[in-house]
């Protein structure tokens, strides 16, 4: 019999999830079944995860097919409709062992299980001891999310905030450690609100310093997106002081006008966002700064659009996420007016490029130099930076070497050993 298949689209927060799912699978000797782990936060996404499931079936015809995650606890009922689905899951089902037992699995008298994620005032800490194939590891340290960007349909699919305390997330970083892995990225869907469901209102940074204390040989720790109106003190603290943390911050800007972040209903200016950057830098010159941002959004003009291509170069960015605006019923923006499709997507590939320059400019100012690399295949790492590196010899996965720096290309760094 085959074992459990698991397909992954969309987060990190996924990625984590489908390992925990995963590992309860591998517990309950669940075999000859695909778990179509969703994503919700684009229509492509959706379609894609369609696509997975129709080839799965043409693939595994005698396989039982599990639809979950956030597209499926959002709207169960087409996922239910498709022939080739068996079970469709919530996103709590989905974490809970007793789903994965024969008892439950086998039973075809509840097939759709998705309860009212808002109902969620907790987040369970899931011990995994490792990722498949990943030399990196994820943990999850918060869940959902009480803003409402008029947007993003995920709070519906997540729920509203959960904070994992500091010992569950401690735990399941050594447990880590001690199988091999060298770097842990700390994930959840909002992750700079942690802490505000927990007793005395810890902040993210508060976090972060505890862990590094509680685990001192964890040699790198990495933070996935922050929404920089919400980064405490105690966090920038340690970006300037804590070389274990690592130089490359991952934001959640969306736009660069101060009328469509209103929009939004994002919690930041153009202003805050830039100054944010700059802060940083000035007290760690070497970080480097992702973006996630939006072409399109409704009622978006040109010169709009001109101010996040160049928000760019004010902040400073090197790695673009670049999304073109899709609607989601549900959501304040899909009845605004909106822009066209073409348009959202001719922007998109016009940031695309301007992402592509800063990107290969930063590449080349590493020539020469010597840099710290996370192997994650024997011939291909990640800096510090999170830059793509190549090796001119082999490295152990999950090993962290020094290498120099050669050259770029094709989008990667070219290095020898140190």
């Amino acid at each position: 019999m085959r074992d459990t298949e698991i397909i992954t689209f969309g987060c990190r927060l996924n990625a984590y999830e489908s390992q925990v799912m995963s590992t309860h699978a591998q517990a309950a000797e669940m075999d000859d079944a695909v778990i179509v782990n969703t994503c919700a936060v684009t229509a492509e996404a959706e379609r894609q995860a369609r696509q997975a499931i129709r080839r799965a079936r043409r693939e595994h015809p005698s396989a039982r097919i599990v639809v979950t995650g956030c597209a499926a606890q959002i709207d169960p009922a087409p996922w239910a409709a498709m022939p080739e689905v068996d079970q469709v899951w919530g996103n709590q089902e989905k974490l809970d062992p007793q789903s994965f037992t024969a008892a439950t699995f086998l039973a075809d008298v509840e097939p759709v299980r998705v309860n009212d994620i808002m109902q969620a005032t907790e987040t369970a800490s899931h011990l995994v001891a490792g990722f498949d194939g990943r030399a990196r590891a994820f943990v999850q340290i918060q869940n959902g999310c009480d803003h409402r960007c008029t947007f993003c349909i995920i709070p519906f699919g997540r729920g509203n905030s959960r904070s994992v305390a500091i010992g569950a997330v401690a735990e399941q970083v050594r447990t880590l450690l001690e199988n091999g892995y060298g770097e842990v990225v700390l994930t959840g869907v909002d992750i700079t609100s942690w802490g505000t469901d927990l007793p005395g209102q810890p902040t993210l940074g508060q976090l972060v310093r505890r862990l590094l204390m509680a685990v001192p040989e964890l040699p790198r720790l990495r933070l996935t997106s922050l929404d920089s109106v919400e980064v405490d003190l105690d966090l920038i603290d340690l970006i300037a002081t804590e070389p274990r943390l690592m130089p490359h911050l991952h934001l959640s800007l969306q736009a660069g006008d101060n009328l469509i972040l209103k929009r939004m209903k994002r919690r930041h200016s153009r202003e805050q966002a830039i100054d944010f950057c700059h802060q940083i830098r000035a007290v760690r010159p070497d970080v480097v700064f992702g973006a996630d941002i939006i072409t399109g959004f409704p009622t978006e003009t040109e010169e709009q659009f001109a101010q996040s291509l160049d928000l760019v170069d004010a902040c400073g960015l090197t790695w673009l996420h670049v999304f073109p605006y899709s609607e989601r019923p549900g959501t304040p923006a899909a009845l605004m007016p909106q822009v066209p499709v073409t348009i959202r997507k001719e922007r998109a590939a016009r940031l695309r490029a301007k992402g592509a320059a800063a990107e290969a400019a930063y590449l080349r100012s590493m020539q020469g130099k010597t840099i710290s690399v996370l192997a994650e295949k024997p011939d291909i790492g990640r800096s510090e930076h999170f830059a793509v590196v190549r090796f001119a010899d082999t490295r152990t996965p999950g090993s962290i070497t020094d290498a120099r720096v050669l050259g770029a290309e094709n989008g990667a760094l070219l290095t020898e050993a140190a």
